[in-house]
């Protein structure tokens, strides 16, 4: 189908699924697939830990948002770093062309899944840890979110069932 075809952005904790999910719901949907993180990785020619450690926390979301400023919404999965919610003009620029879906992972769960907090390349203050992290973003994806996905229970692909279902719902109630 064209691209103009509306996409679907996921938004979510590091450790939510994002990237996995993103992957099936693209082959489900016949979209594309764009991971952010790779992106500015390609982009920077480095692993995210490595932005983060050269260019500080506001420097790699600064590149996020070039980055995902640079992304078509329409037609794709696109899968961001779990810090693109810092940035209103990167929200507003998916949004405009895709359907923003939370990936919403309790901090008991997330824990169980980010063993690497300290290298994994997450955007934070260096003062900050990860429940107060997850404290923060909380707001913030929910601000930004069409729909949310309760991942409290199950694996990814009950996530990618529960996502399909309610990307229905959404697509009858706007017909």
């Amino acid at each position: 189908m064209s691209t103009s075809r509306e996409g679907v952005t996921l938004i979510g904790m590091p450790g939510a699924g994002k990237s996995t999910v993103g992957v099936l719901l693209s082959k489900r949907l016949a979209l594309g697939f764009i991971d952010s993180d790779l992106l500015i990785q390609v982009r920077e020619d480095k692993p995210l830990q490595k932005v983060l450690d050269d260019e500080g926390y506001l420097g790699l979301r600064a590149i996020e948002e070039a980055v995902l400023l640079t992304v078509e919404p329409r037609g794709n999965v696109i899968a961001t770093g779990g810090s693109a919610v810092y940035s209103d003009a990167a929200m507003r620029h998916l949004a405009s062309g895709s359907c923003v879906v939370w990936l919403d992972v309790p901090l008991t769960e997330l824990r169980t899944r980010i063993r690497d907090y300290e290298t994994r390349g997450i955007s934070r203050r260096p003062d900050q840890d990860f429940s107060e992290l997850f404290a923060e973003r909380q707001a913030l994806y929910s601000r930004h979110s069409d729909l949310r996905i309760d991942c409290s229970d199950g694996n990814q692909e009950d996530a990618l069932e529960r996502l399909l279902a309610a990307l229905e719902v959404r697509r009858g109630g706007a017909s």
